[in-house]
């Protein structure tokens, strides 16, 4: 019965572990925003209040 040999699972689920705790975040962290964020005149684009006649 191959299902009870843990040799093959094992070996499957460190390498997938390793994938994903290794590879997976180098990745992910390639895509992060290389530049900082330029703010704008915050006065400028502030909102108005409503105003709510009930």
């Amino acid at each position: 019965m191959p299902q009870l040999n843990p040799l093959p699972w094992f070996t499957i689920l460190i390498f997938s572990w390793a994938t994903l705790i290794i590879i997976t975040p180098t990745k992910v962290l390639d895509h992060i925003q290389p530049n900082e964020f330029i703010l704008l005149d915050i006065k400028k684009y502030q909102n108005l209040d409503w105003i709510w006649l009930w």
